[in-house]
């Protein structure tokens, strides 16, 4: 059972025994550092970013840059609140390591039999998924991230219905990023501690970690003043977007924070488990935490941007990476309008914490590079002009990508039939339902309350979605006919990839879900 939220910025306070220790600097942790990162900002188009620096278990250097908001114009300091997106996972991963300290789990114990009715496509994966490998992203399994990204279910529907994701590789064959895994892993920490991952993660790290500001939902910023805004580019105009509510997939990424906070986590991760002379989390697991469970592949691109960088693979709620000779712990986080990093050289008792409040910016990764370089004392490299270079390689690969299918468009065509036989219910097994209307001549698409807007006619059958939320984009929707001309389902390319929904009939249940 999926218990409610708590109110979490009260559940910490009522449990913090004392503040944090360390006080932190504001003065210039190198020579030109403030002014290398400010350009960074312009570089890479960025309103605000926030950064601590933790070295021996000292918060050395906390400050703000830019702004939380391009209409309002409010600085950032150390303590607005950012989005940590996916760096939240490695919470989870600790959530994890605590109750296998305690005995109430293990890491291979096996996912199926701590989750009651959970079930993958394939039912030999089903008998051997560990939690180890929920928490390794070894499933086998791609993203499926559109089943919680369209806030059509809760969280254990979403549960249930990752049975009919087909797998993309062999089981343990690869490293393959899942959302959903992590959603499983946070409802195990639920069934073996009796208290839903947000309770568990607000009494058991936040609170003895005096991270009195962080929470793991939207709802409780609405209490709090300082808070940065999400940003993204839409319709190639930076704009200020709401802020996205993903209660639904919390452990992969929903924890909310400022880098204050978050230093008092990289201090403990620093420290094997241990803050203010308390040992939180055995020291050995937290080792096996920073351990590689699975390789990740370097490919040629990435060897040219960073040679300094020869393996990389994931721990548990961790990537893991050498770099000058360093092995780096770190894990980055993206969500709508918030990229975010947490970075550490655990032999060199060094750590980092980088938000910002914009999409998908590689600014982070540039700043901790140029953080390391400093602390190392290498060469200086100006990592923001060689990542900004690459990023627009990867832009202009976008557009070229976009223009083709511009020129493949098919001029003075129609649809082959009246609008109204497109109109109807479409089902699938895993993504659910999807409901297509005639709205004064206009079809429009909804797939749950994210995802709703006019259709736009493309060529032939095929439409394309301008959705209701302009910063959500745009997808192309196909209709498929059969050879009696009768509409029989759609598809909608997102992601990458195409979604088949069949149509249900006229007169079946509407609460169907589409057959496989």
């Amino acid at each position: 059972m999926i218990r409610p939220l708590a109110t979490l910025a009260l559940v910490v306070a009522a449990s913090v025994a004392a503040a944090p220790s360390g006080a932190q600097s504001s003065r210039e942790p190198y020579p030109g550092f403030d002014t290398y990162v400010t350009a960074a900002l312009k570089t890479f188009d960025v309103p605000g970013a926030a950064i601590a620096i933790v070295r021996n278990d000292s918060v050395i250097y906390a400050r703000g840059y830019g702004v939380r908001d391009i209409d309002k114009r409010t600085p950032v300091d150390e303590r607005t609140l950012f989005a940590i997106g996916s760096a939240s996972k490695a919470f989870t991963a600790a959530s994890v390591a605590m109750l296998v300290e305690e005995g109430k789990l293990r890491w291979d114990d096996r996912a199926a039999a701590r989750l009651p009715g959970f079930e993958l496509y394939d039912p030999a994966a089903t008998r051997e998924l560990t939690i180890r490998d929920l928490l390794s992203h070894r499933s086998g399994l791609a993203r499926g991230d559109l089943l919680w990204g369209a806030a059509m279910f809760d969280r254990r529907e979403v549960l249930r219905r990752v049975r009919f994701l087909e797998p993309s590789w062999g089981f343990r064959s690869q490293f393959g990023y899942q959302n959903l895994m992590y959603m499983a892993a946070g409802e195990v920490v639920h069934e073996a501690s009796g208290t839903s991952w947000e309770d568990f993660v607000a009494r058991r790290i936040f609170a003895p970690l005096g991270m009195t500001s962080s929470s793991t939902s939207i709802t409780a910023l609405a209490s709090q003043s300082d808070v940065a805004s999400p940003h993204m580019r839409v319709d190639d105009t930076l704009r200020v977007v709401p802020w996205r509510n993903i209660d639904i997939v919390g452990p992969a990424g929903a924890i909310n924070s400022h880098v204050l906070d978050m230093a008092q986590w990289v201090r403990l991760q620093l420290g094997k488990g241990r803050y203010q002379g308390k040992q939180l989390i055995r020291a050995d697991l937290v080792e096996e935490m920073h351990t590689p469970h699975t390789i990740i592949r370097i490919d040629t691109a990435q060897m040219r941007l960073n040679p300094d960088t020869h393996f990389s693979s994931y721990g548990l709620g961790w990537f893991l990476q050498d770099y000058r000779g360093k092995k780096v712990v770190h894990h980055g986080g993206n969500i709508d309008g918030m990229s975010a990093l947490v970075a550490m050289l655990p032999d060199e008792r060094f750590g980092m914490v980088i938000l910002t409040n914009m999409n998908g910016t590689p600014l982070p990764t540039a700043l901790m590079y140029r953080t390391v370089d400093a602390h190392l004392k290498a060469p200086a490299k100006d990592w923001s002009a060689e990542i900004s270079r690459n990023t627009q390689r990867q832009l202009a690969r976008a557009r070229e990508a976009a223009q083709r299918r511009l020129a493949e468009r098919a001029t003075g065509t129609k649809p082959s039939l009246a609008l109204e036989r497109y109109v109807g219910t479409y089902a699938d097994s895993m993504y659910g339902q999807v409901k297509v209307t005639n709205e004064g001549g206009t079809l429009r698409l909804a797939m749950g309350p994210l995802y709703e807007g006019p259709l736009e006619h493309w060529h032939y059958d095929t439409f394309r979605a301008n959705w209701a939320q302009r910063h959500r984009g745009q997808s192309f929707v196909t209709f498929r006919l059969n050879a009696s001309a009768r509409v029989t389902g759609l598809e909608i390319e997102m992601g990458g990839g195409g979604i088949e929904f069949r149509r249900v009939p006229d007169g079946a249940a509407r609460t169907a879900d589409g057959a496989r």
